[in-house]
């Protein structure tokens, strides 16, 4: 589907959004979720999660409570008359530079493409200015959204598909910790980036290594609401207390990394996450079903510190797995996971990349 802009010279324009149009921009993220009412999802437009499952919707997953705003996440309307017509909302992060464009909605039937577009370019120019230098967006390839990033410079380099365990699944018996340690599951550890990294390598093709980037230093900072590494969910993480885990063999002193995984427990109305990165030569399935009882165990501790009065509401969990990295899966789907989307994955780069100083062999003449 082409991205359909209008003739003539719009007379609106974008700006930063205030406190003074929460309402408006409230409205419209919602009729942008819903569509029209009439089961047609043609003015479905959000880039968060593109799931018209009424077992996800869009709108609570990605959903923005005030108090979970942080000072330099940023969020721009698009104004004409009066009236906000488009929003896009941005979450930064200030530690890698990196911008992710988590919702992106129109509404004007005569002008969206081009309400959207001009939204884009506008945060692009924004957050150059800011010291952004990678931009991310993940979106379905509906609605003219992959063309639309495209031609404002976005290259895509990867697709994911978007898994979900409803909560009528009961989750599996927490392990114990004596069979854990039997199959070499722990905790991460900062000592750990370096075997990471190289397991992220084994299991990533180089294309999506060069451009995601990750350096040391992310890997050693698992936890406390840490993106690394990147999926197309990682924006319910802010929802979230985050753990990390592997599963390695060999001698304590310099084990080898067998599969990783992140897990996100779920504080608001939002789902548990899951992310699994395995060697692929290993099979994942005790790791994933050790991660399940880690959220497990996490979700009674937090019913017990509940209020007697507050409702106890059940969540099911989310995974992504990207397209070169099956048959993860198929693993996940034996463990009561079903494919709910596909994805694709779009980066901006606007860095200049220099090759680092190396020796080379001398000519003669």
């Amino acid at each position: 589907m082409s991205v359909t802009r209008s003739t003539t010279q719009r007379s609106g324009r974008v700006r930063p959004a205030r406190l003074t149009d929460l309402a408006a921009v409230g409205e419209l993220s919602r009729l942008s979720h819903n569509g029209d009412g009439t089961g047609s999802d043609s003015r479905v437009r959000s880039l968060g999660l593109p799931v018209g499952s009424s077992n996800i919707s869009v709108f609570s997953l990605f959903r923005m409570p005030l108090g979970a705003f942080r000072p330099h996440d940023l969020l721009y309307v698009h104004e004409e008359r009066g009236r906000v017509t488009g929003v896009a909302r941005v979450e930064s992060e200030d530690r890698r530079n990196e911008w992710t464009i988590v919702e992106l909605d129109a509404i004007d039937e005569s002008g969206a493409g081009d309400v959207r577009y001009r939204l884009v370019q506008h945060l692009l120019k924004d957050g150059s200015k800011r010291g952004a230098y990678r931009f991310h967006v993940a979106c379905a390839d509906q609605g003219g959204n992959v063309e639309l990033f495209m031609q404002a410079g976005f290259a895509r380099y990867g697709e994911e598909r978007i898994l979900y365990r409803p909560p009528d699944q009961p989750l599996p018996e927490p392990m114990p910790e004596a069979e854990a340690t039997l199959l070499g599951i722990r905790p991460t550890v900062p000592l750990d980036a370096l075997r990471i990294d190289r397991l992220y390598r084994a299991a990533t093709p180089q294309p999506v290594i060069r451009l995601e980037a990750y350096r040391l230093h992310d890997w050693e900072r698992q936890g406390n609401h840490w993106r690394v590494p990147r999926s197309s969910l990682t924006p319910v993480l802010r929802f979230a207390d985050v753990e990390a885990y592997v599963q390695a063999r060999g001698p304590a002193q310099d084990p080898e990394m067998l599969a990783f995984i992140q897990l996100g427990v779920a504080k608001e109305d939002q789902p548990h996450y899951l992310r699994v990165i395995s060697r692929p030569d290993h099979e994942p399935t005790d790791l994933i079903g050790y991660g399940m009882g880690v959220i497990a165990e996490r979700t009674r501790a937090r019913r017990t510190e509940l209020p007697l009065r507050q409702p106890r509401t059940e969540r099911g969990i989310v995974s992504a797995v990207r397209n070169y990295e099956s048959p993860l899966d198929r693993r996940l789907e034996e463990q009561g996971f079903a494919v709910v989307a596909n994805v694709s994955l779009l980066l901006r780069e606007t860095a200049v990349r220099v090759a680092e100083p190396a020796l080379v062999p001398a000519a003669s003449q």
